[in-house]
């Protein structure tokens, strides 16, 4: 596991953001496993103001999102496919047939099912980003999921559905319930960058870097990954440096 310490996260962001530019640029049909939430914006602004200026080509690349919410349509505007849409997709050339965000309405087992067998077509993800939760969930699998689960349907525990809330009108209004790649599934992915900064994410930091590997802290995992880089802010990482 790699892991790089920036002074500020707006150089976070566009070293994470180079890394994948230099991976499209490296291999033009690509298979990026992409992330939502907060965490990742900045890095989805870089991307888009390169291609802008530099016009680093998107046109074969093909992406898999980690999760969805059970029960909101693509159009809703909490939905991931939504955020992937405007926060990102839109500002490439990348055709949005080739881009992959599970469906939240229909059979969730049958999505789940095919959505594994999508991502094995390909080849398998190339290059995986995530964040990590303040509990170490990544995707949505949250503490206590098996390390061996594919793509899966996941109840939010409470800390998840709080931390989300301010997305939406209300805690209540908060869907309960996701489709998430699994945690093999992302382990699966040949590289994969984890993005982490501010203090609230310190504790968790520290217990995926140096804690044992336990389902309890589901990025934990991430230290038999041979391929791992972590982007941390000061804060973030402030309580490796004092481990």
């Amino acid at each position: 596991m790699q892991i790089q310490i920036f002074q500020d996260k707006e150089s976070l962001h566009r070293a994470v953001a180079q890394m994948f530019i230099d991976a499209v640029k490296a291999k033009p049909n690509i298979v990026l496993g992409l992330a939502t939430g907060s965490s990742p914006l900045e890095t989805y602004e870089n991307m888009i103001k390169d291609h802008q200026e530099k016009g680093t080509d998107y046109s074969g690349v093909v992406t898999f999102n980690l999760d969805e919410y059970i029960g909101l349509e693509g159009t809703h505007s909490q939905s991931y496919r939504y955020f992937m849409n405007t926060s990102l997709f839109n500002g490439l050339n990348i055709p949005l047939d080739q881009t992959n965000v599970p469906s939240g309405i229909g059979d969730v087992n049958e999505i789940c099912k095919a959505y594994e067998e999508k991502i094995t077509s390909v080849g398998g993800i190339d290059l995986q980003l995530l964040g990590i939760g303040t509990n170490g969930h990544i995707g949505f699998n949250e503490p206590g999921t098996s390390f061996d689960t594919r793509t899966h349907v996941t109840a939010l525990t409470q800390e998840t559905i709080e931390g989300n809330a301010r997305f939406f009108e209300s805690e209540d209004s908060v869907p309960k319930k996701a489709v998430t790649m699994g945690i093999q599934t992302i382990m699966d992915a040949k590289k994969i960058a984890l993005i982490a900064y501010g203090s609230k994410k310190a504790a968790a930091i520290r217990d995926m870097v140096n804690g044992p590997i336990t389902e309890m802290m589901p990025a934990s995992i991430l230290q038999n990954h041979s391929d791992t880089t972590l982007f941390l802010d000061e804060e973030a990482a402030a309580l490796l440096k004092a481990h």
